[in-house]
């Protein structure tokens, strides 16, 4: 490129001898179109490498249902973090895990509880292989209102928890869906995929609740109490654990109804560990109830079923145990 550009600077000396680089100059043309010739695979390698990053954006703004609650949880993570209970892999402070989930279970009374009086005319197998998946994490009070709603209507669901720092479900969500927003409901029975958390409570309640509505203060009372579990519970349930990572096979089982103070604690480590379950929702009057029977030999929950290893077990304590060290990295 120098002589190029002596040879444009210095034009008005004229001799003979400078004939020469004419003739150059077809071979300058000839190094030109290798120019472009690169340039078009340079581009092509920076077209696809930002592909995956064009989702970015939306990680900073689109995270719950809101985008005031965007701020508000990441403000909350660090925050619930430092006070709450450090590492959940380490042993707990039962009497405090107890009451401060009882205490949540009591600020959202009384939904997530029991059944609805029309949902247990449902027609089909109790324990049949769900429809609906659901992409959430725990700590969130609108994904806390859809859980709720499916309790009532005695629905199951593949659960999808999609803790921040989430490896694998918030890919999945946003080639879903587009956005990284949650809860994100998807139902293969009639191929609707939808966001916001009311908009999902109205649709479920249409498609399955055969002609009843969400039960009263269930989606107002969100924005007031939805929160309460948030702040008892410190953020558990809301990021992912270092160590998480190991991927089962199969997807685990749980038996749990939203409200209820144990299967909250497990529900909380599903989620920190980025585990896909079913969830079999059995809350009073379900239809599930006797399935829970035969499998438990009682009604009560949580109860986790893993397919991967035989591990089965109704005590929340001995489950946190199993879950910490099977799916741990380092395990």
């Amino acid at each position: 490129m120098l002589p190029l550009a002596h040879s444009t600077r210095h034009p008005h000396p004229r001799p003979a001898s400078r004939a020469p680089p004419p003739k150059r100059s077809p071979a300058r043309a000839r190094t030109r179109p290798r120019l472009p010739h690169r340039r078009p695979q340079s581009h092509a390698l920076t077209l696809t490498r930002a592909q995956p990053p064009s989702a970015e954006p939306g990680e900073n703004t689109e995270t719950t249902s809101a985008p005031a609650t965007t701020s508000v949880l990441s403000f909350l993570c660090p925050l619930l973090k430092f006070f709450g209970g450090g590492d959940p892999s380490q042993e707990r402070n039962d009497i405090v895990e107890v009451a401060t989930s009882s205490l949540s279970s009591l600020a959202r009374l009384p939904w997530g509880s029991s059944v609805a009086a029309s949902s247990t005319e449902r027609v089909g197998t109790p324990t049949s292989a769900p429809t609906l998946q659901l992409y959430e994490f725990e700590a969130c009070p609108f994904c806390r209102r859809v859980r709720e709603a499916m309790t009532e209507l005695d629905l199951s669901a593949e659960v999808y928890p999609c803790p921040k720092g989430s490896l694998r479900h918030r890919d999945v969500v946003r080639k879903i869906g587009g956005n990284e927003q949650f809860p994100l409901l998807v139902d293969a029975s009639t191929g609707v995929t939808m966001y916001e958390s009311g908009d999902i409570v109205k649709y479920l309640f249409k498609q399955y609740g055969q002609g009843k509505s969400p039960s009263f203060g269930l989606l107002e009372s969100t924005i007031f109490t939805g929160w309460v579990p948030t702040l008892l519970r410190a953020g558990r349930g809301m990021t992912m654990w270092s160590k998480a990572g190991v991927i089962p096979a199969e997807k685990l089982e749980l038996f749990s109804f939203e409200n209820n103070t144990y299967a909250r604690i497990v529900r909380e480590a599903l989620c920190e560990l980025e585990l896909p379950y079913v969830l079999q929702n059995v809350g009073e009057g379900s239809s599930k109830m006797s399935s829970l029977l035969s499998l438990a030999g009682s009604k009560q929950v949580p109860y986790l079923m893993d397919p991967n290893t035989g591990f089965r077990s109704g005590d929340h304590k001995t489950i946190l145990s199993y879950l910490f060290q099977q799916y741990s990295l380092g395990g």
